[in-house]
């Protein structure tokens, strides 16, 4: 024997509309609304949209590297040379968490620049020898002759 069961149409208090239920339905089965076709066509639309952006993704990006390829490589250089500075500001805490190894280091710095200030600031021949020094250094960087200093 199998019951089944007639749902009846219920009117909603609050609302002025009535309020259809299924009809027909099983006893322990709930039924099923079919998808609406329209959201179904949203959903296909969006991903094929998604789907053209994604397979011109490539040419979008050679375009935006090669109209603006200084900044590009600008800001890759910045990005790179900040995580190195980053890097190696961690190896040397890492390094001075060591125990007596920072005080070394500190030590052999204090020497070094006792020596140098001994070494090029206490004569006058010296400090011109420095000074030609860096004007060679400049020269070698720079790529081009630079004009000496008036005095």
């Amino acid at each position: 024997m199998e019951s089944q069961v007639q749902q009846q149409e219920y009117v909603d208090a609050t609302s002025p509309k009535s309020v259809t239920t299924i009809q027909g339905s099983e006893l322990g089965n709930l039924s099923t609304i079919p998808i609406a076709q329209k959201s179904n066509n949203q959903v296909s639309e969006i991903g094929r949209r998604i789907s053209n952006f994604l397979e011109r993704l490539p040419e979008y990006v050679i375009r935006f590297v090669n109209e603006y390829k200084l900044p590009v490589i600008s800001f890759a250089l910045l990005v790179v040379g900040v995580t190195s500075l980053r890097i190696l500001l961690a190896i040397v805490d890492a390094i001075n968490d060591i125990p007596l190894v920072s005080p070394i280091f500190e030590l052999i710095g204090i020497g070094y620049v006792t020596w140098s200030v001994y070494r090029y600031f206490f004569k006058a021949s010296t400090r011109q020898e420095l000074a030609a020094e860096m004007r060679s250094i400049k020269e070698q960087i720079v790529g081009e002759n630079v004009s000496e200093p008036t005095s």
